[in-house]
């Protein structure tokens, strides 16, 4: 039992700011909030936070954890000028070029970046064309090493070898969350990573693919997890091909549900939208992705019924996110304030409370303690009407000082409970070795 003393509880949804908060926790729950609770709970193991800020555990809802060893990338990689051609010359020669050795890594490594930046949770989109079986094994390896709650897939697609790739893609997702279950039934380690069904966009599933993922769902009872309309390729593709919209024609599979993850959705009709909306289905926004890729902005954000935030595979940095996502939407003339791009991270949590069938993003009692802490000093008043301009204008990740995660401590004063700096060292070399493989393969 640990007894979190003299915190600032803050709460996303409702807003909440409170200071001399003690918080109880026990078999990975919050048991108990109030004030001097020492006496109540003698033998619990006190840490003293002098005040700083305890808050829901922050959740990156869409990333690549594959892409974790492509920064500053030094491949030969051809001008792209269009979305497609950044996705041929530099993603999907990065994802064929992965061996397990290099997914194992770049999924730990993003685990450990993830953790640093004040992230509890993220939920990842795996692809590794060339190591398919066993890739999600490989991934949630990462995930248990550093203590990171997560859900993963695999991106289910035909573009390197038909159907035959996209009955592989399924079969692992399938497989992955068999494993899941499994470990559930024999409760032999901390339950922190979930599975997801993936795809990779409809531009590059069949109709037969689609069929595959329906059965997948429904035998394993888990939500579809793929890109949609994040470029208008995709959309002018399904008109050309199948003559529906993007989410009509996934719905038409029973793909649809309340565990439904969509990702962009830039250029989703207002039909797409009603269906994802009616299906309680969730919006994913990443904006840094959009920009980074130059594909348009998602002027529709406030249609949607459930929006969360997420990366792209780039970094899992949410303050950073949550800041650019409310500037470009200003920047594009929207409405929006800072409070509902709060509300957007804080539905990360709500994703994991339908996907792990436990509560999670409130400071109450029988929540999951998974909880990010922050190191702030204001010169402002901090209160919960102006919770959510402090996110957009003050806090960032460098005020990030300990991460919970199921009840333990997975980053605590600035500091791993383990040496870091060997995975860093071996991570440079696997990289440079997974930019050389990149140069052999054609895009």
């Amino acid at each position: 039992m640990i007894l979190l003393k003299n915190a600032t509880a803050v709460q996303f949804e409702p807003a909440l700011v409170k200071q001399g908060v003690d918080i109880v926790i026990d078999n990975g729950l919050i048991k108990d909030v109030g004030t001097n609770l020492s006496s109540k709970y003698p033998n619990a193991l006190i840490k003293d936070l002098k005040g700083q800020l305890v808050m829901p555990g922050i959740v990156c809802s869409h990333n690549h954890f594959y892409s974790g060893l492509a920064r500053g990338i030094m491949a030969d990689i051809k001008p792209s000028p269009d979305f497609i051609s950044i996705l041929k010359n530099l993603w999907w020669r990065l994802d064929r070029a992965l061996d397990e050795e290099a997914l194992y890594y770049s999924g730990l490594i993003c685990s450990l970046e993830a953790i640093k930046s004040g992230c509890t949770s993220v939920i990842d989109h795996h692809a590794s064309p060339n190591v398919i079986a066993g890739s999600l094994a490989t991934l949630r390896k990462g995930f248990l090493k550093t203590g990171l709650r997560g859900m993963t897939c695999f991106e289910t697609t035909d573009r390197n070898r038909g159907l035959d790739e996209m009955a592989e893609g399924v079969e692992e997702n399938i497989r992955f969350a068999e494993l899941i279950d499994a470990a559930k039934a024999k409760g032999e380690e901390p339950y922190l990573v979930e599975a997801h069904i993936g795809a990779h966009a409809p531009f590059t599933v069949s109709n037969e693919g689609l069929s595959l993922l329906s059965n997948a769902v429904k035998k394993t009872g888990r939500g579809l997890h793929i890109h949609v309309a994040e470029d208008t390729y995709d959309v002018t593709h399904s008109h050309h091909h199948y003559d529906q919209d993007l989410v009509e024609r996934l719905d038409s599979y029973g793909l649809i549900n309340n565990k439904s993850l969509l990702a962009h959705g830039l250029f989703l009709s207002d039909k797409d939208i009603a269906i994802l909306n009616d299906k309680d289905g969730f919006l994913v926004h990443n904006a840094r992705s959009n920009m980074n890729n130059n594909v348009g902005y998602n002027d529709k954000l406030a249609s949607f019924k459930n929006v969360a935030l997420g990366t792209d595979g780039i970094g899992a940095d949410m303050f950073e996110e949550l800041k650019f996502s409310f500037f470009k939407h200003r920047d594009a003339g929207g409405p929006m304030w800072p409070d509902s791009f709060l509300k957007f991270l804080g539905n990360g949590n709500e994703l994991l409370s339908r996907n792990f069938s436990a509560k999670f993003g409130q400071l109450t009692p029988g929540h999951k303690a998974d909880l990010t802490i922050l190191e702030y000093m204001s010169p402002t008043p901090l209160m919960a009407d102006n919770l959510a301009g402090h996110f957009a204008f003050g806090f960032n990740a460098s005020h990030v000082s300990s991460v919970m995660v199921e009840g333990q401590f997975v980053y605590e004063d600035r500091e791993f409970p383990f040496d870091v700096a060997p995975i860093y060292a071996e991570a440079q070399k696997v990289a440079a070795r997974l930019w050389k493989n990149m140069d052999a393969l054609k895009s």
